[in-house]
């Protein structure tokens, strides 16, 4: 049985687990929490950047990062399930999933920085992040993306997600088109509110 390691704080990891049940591998998945901080954790052997989520497979091989186990659980099931098979809508997801795990990227450098001392702590880095995060949340809030759901779809919501755990939703009062959307994904994929962090 091929496992995930993951952290249960991570947007990352969750859009994977997410992606694994929309494509029916949920149950064929077995979950192993790793700390990434941890040099003794033996995620540093099955991956070497220490990073969640790692796919490790039967065979022993082992595949990172979300984006390519996301399109790995894809194709187990033929292809089409999350990314689809048409190309303009393929294209469409996948920018999406970039914009989504963008939206991450800078969250979490965000989040590395205010957690240093504050006098060591650079408020220009941070206005730089937070800007692509607000350009970010101002685009999708003009134009929601459209259903059925896609990988995309998945990286955004965690994403939104991530913001909500880490930065108490404070998007969410300049953005209420997103937070129809997401309210909207959530009923859609079960599996978003089942991977939420207590």
């Amino acid at each position: 049985m091929p496992i995930l390691r993951y952290s249960a704080a991570s947007p990352y990891a969750r859009k994977a687990r997410i992606v694994a049940e929309l494509c029916g591998l949920g149950p064929s998945l077995t979950l192993e929490g790793a700390d990434t901080s941890n040099p003794e954790d033996s995620l540093r052997a099955q991956n070497p950047l220490g990073k969640v989520p790692t796919l490790i497979l039967e065979t022993g091989e082992t595949i990172y990062d979300s984006r390519v186990i996301c399109d790995y659980f894809d194709l187990l099931v033929g292809g089409g399930k999350v990314v689809p098979l048409d190309p303009a809508a393929r294209i469409a997801a996948l920018t999406l999933q970039s914009l989504g795990d963008g939206i991450n990227d800078a969250a979490l450098l965000i989040r590395y920085e205010v957690t240093r001392p504050e006098n060591l702590r650079d408020p220009k880095w941070i206005a730089l992040q937070q800007g692509k995060i607000d350009r970010a949340l101002a685009e999708l809030n003009a134009r929601s993306p459209a259903f059925p759901v896609t990988v995309g779809h998945v990286a955004l919501a965690c994403a939104l997600g991530y913001l909500d755990y880490r930065f108490g939703g404070e998007w969410r009062a300049a953005h209420p088109a997103l937070v129809a959307w997401l309210d909207e994904f959530s009923r859609a994929v079960p599996a978003f509110e089942a991977t939420r962090v207590a």
